[in-house]
């Protein structure tokens, strides 16, 4: 079922396009005042660096001839001015750019989050969730940095080759056309990597996916890794994932830093025209009155080393560029996934409910051509208890899923008080129901916050109240900061048992009138289940329940017991009709029965 493992490299489902970065470009646009002050003074900055070299050609051409200390002295006070000044507002753009890039990164996670939150049961089943959480951590980290950083540094490197070619005229046309000599050269270079290093950065970015994808699974299964002494074992796994990720780093990295070398190479070779040409082929423009114009070579030779600078940048920003579609792509393919559960154009409030529930010729698949429920009816009465039992992977899970519309239905309707759920709003529904899942989920917080959770509103009373319906607050009181004993994540510390009673008391507390039990007894042992038994009898009065249960002994007193079988109900009624039947229920009651009482006789 699922379409992506730790150990398997994410396609791409579409190849990118530029117009991925043009729908990033409305993160910058939230912050347009920001950035646009950061680009300014970063103008600033580098037209007054670009002024220091033509200052040093006036001190040496001209004033130190001219014996004129004074104006030295002056000019020195200027350019220390400068300096301090440029300082200054790099301090200012620094904050600008980080203030801004943390804020783009907040509003891209939080994009991010709330998609996912929309996004069906389906979407989590079918990859790792150490997947998901790279895309919302380190790839949104990436891009809000490129975003923030990368594309104003490189709209800037632009400006600034723009001014040093305009002082590079002033000083020598021909001289700055020597200088632009060496551009073809370069542009050839990045023609020809440009295909390997996005093939190898995407490579990159899947390795580092699968890695964070393992590590996140095995610090979930930790226990059981230590259980079957599987750490060698897993070590060498994760330690393979690890130097499949450095391949392709270094991968990407060795031609990244190909163009470093490339640029500097090509820079000196133009240092060392600019001086050949200075001195034989254009030696005329620099004299004047007889005189060698030394500050003016200098000039120049300084704003060639300033204009390949630029070029190296923006062939760093051309890397961070590579590494930012890979990541683009991958985010986005987050966000255009589509929200299969969702409400419709039209979709209506549910209003209050009675509870009485109508499955009308139910198809359900979780994969094309494999039905799990092959057109199921039946109608709940509203204050009914139902029980659905059956063998693993019969659909009774499926049944109280679609119920809760956590699936669309492939085929036929489900329906409450006669409204078809798919035209109802989700919020509206379940803000009705009450669902206690297999799965058990305690947060970090205290017992009173993860009780408080099914009704935010509720006081402490009210929240002890549920607790002591299903029999919670035997352990809870015993507990030495009772209610406000502090939970770690998933419940550490608390046994199974514990935790499906404190979400049982959660599921209380919301008063719902479609109340919903999947094995919520199957971690408690005898003795509490007995207590439980008069929580849940007070609990189902009045109201719609349906419970999955491989106990038996848990919905014996239920209005109607449904047996399903590959996706059908096979049989129907209360316990003892089922029983005088002496069909299948009657063979898995029995059975149940006959291993409690061969345990009993092993204790006896």
């Amino acid at each position: 079922m699922a379409r992506n493992k730790y150990n398997i490299d994410e396609e791409l489902e579409a190849p990118f396009d530029w117009q991925q970065f043009k729908r990033s470009l409305v993160y910058i646009k939230r912050y347009k005042k920001e950035l646009g002050m950061m680009l300014f003074l970063s103008i600033a900055v580098s037209v007054l660096s670009l002024l220091t070299p033509k200052i040093q050609a006036y001190v040496i051409d001209e004033l130190i001839p001219g014996n004129l200390p004074g104006w030295i002295v002056a000019l020195g006070v200027i350019y220390f001015i400068v300096n301090i000044i440029i300082i200054l507002i790099n301090r200012m753009c620094s904050k600008i750019r980080i203030r801004t890039g943390q804020s783009i990164i907040t509003d891209m996670r939080t994009d991010v989050f709330e998609h996912l939150q929309k996004l069906s049961f389906d979407y989590y089943d079918s990859r790792p969730h150490g997947k998901i959480l790279t895309r919302v951590i380190n790839y949104v980290n990436n891009v809000a940095n490129f975003l923030t950083n990368g594309m104003i540094q490189a709209v800037l490197q632009l400006l600034n080759l723009i001014f040093i070619f305009f002082f590079m005229l002033t000083i020598s046309v021909k001289m700055t056309l020597v200088v632009l000599a060496g551009l073809p050269f370069f542009f050839i270079f990045i023609a020809i990597t440009k295909p390997k290093q996005r093939r190898f950065r995407q490579l990159r970015a899947n390795k580092q996916s699968n890695t964070t994808a393992y590590l996140a699974e095995n610090i979930n299964g930790a226990k059981v890794t230590q259980a079957f002494v599987r750490e060698e074992r897993n070590k060498g796994i994760f330690n393979g994932l690890l130097e499949e990720t450095r391949i392709y780093t270094l991968r990407a990295v060795y031609l990244a830093h190909g163009m470093w070398p490339i640029s500097t190479l090509l820079s000196r070779i133009v240092r060392m025209a600019i001086y050949i040409f200075a001195i034989y082929i254009f030696r005329d423009d620099f004299i004047i009155d007889g005189v060698v114009q030394i500050g003016a070579i200098t000039a120049m030779v300084s704003y060639s080393n300033r204009f390949w600078g630029p070029i190296q940048q923006l062939g760093n920003i051309y890397n961070q560029l590579l590494d930012t579609a890979a990541y683009l792509e991958r985010i986005f393919q987050v966000l255009d996934e589509p929200v299969t559960v969702d409400d419709l154009p039209d979709a209506k409030p549910l209003p209050p409910i009675k509870g009485a529930v109508s499955f009308k010729d139910v198809l359900f698949e979780y994969e094309k051509g494999t039905p799990v429920l092959k057109r199921v009816s039946f109608e709940v009465a509203p204050g009914e208890s139902i029980a659905l039992v059956g063998p693993t992977g019969a659909g009774k899970s499926t049944i109280i899923n679609l119920l809760s519309r956590f699936y669309n239905v492939t085929d036929g309707q489900v329906l409450i008080d006669e409204h078809d759920l798919s035209k109802v709003t989700l919020r509206s529904l379940r803000q009705q129901m009450g669902v206690m899942l297999q799965d058990t989920f305690i947060f970090s917080g205290t017992i009173m916050d993860n009780i408080r959770y099914g009704r935010l509103d509720a006081t402490d009373e009210e929240c002890i109240a549920a607790a002591k319906a299903v029999r919670a607050d035997e352990f809870i009181s015993q507990m030495e900061n009772g209610y406000y004993t502090e939970t770690n994540e998933r419940g550490e510390g608390l046994s199974a048992g514990q935790k499906q009673l404190i979400s049982f008391a959660r599921t209380l507390l919301s008063d719902p009138r479609i109340l919903i039990l999947d094995e919520a007894t199957s971690s408690i042992d005898t003795n509490t289940e007995r207590l439980v038994q008069e929580g849940i009898a007070a609990l189902l009065k009045g109201r719609t329940s349906f419970i999955v249960a491989h106990r038996l002994s848990t919905i014996k007193n239920c209005d109607r017991i449904m047996y399903i079988e590959s996706g059908n109900i096979v049989e129907s009624g209360n316990h003892e009709e089922l029983m005088k039947a002496q069909g299948l229920y009657y063979k898995l009651y029995m059975s149940q029965l006959g291993q409690l009482r061969e345990i009993e006789a092993r204790g006896a």
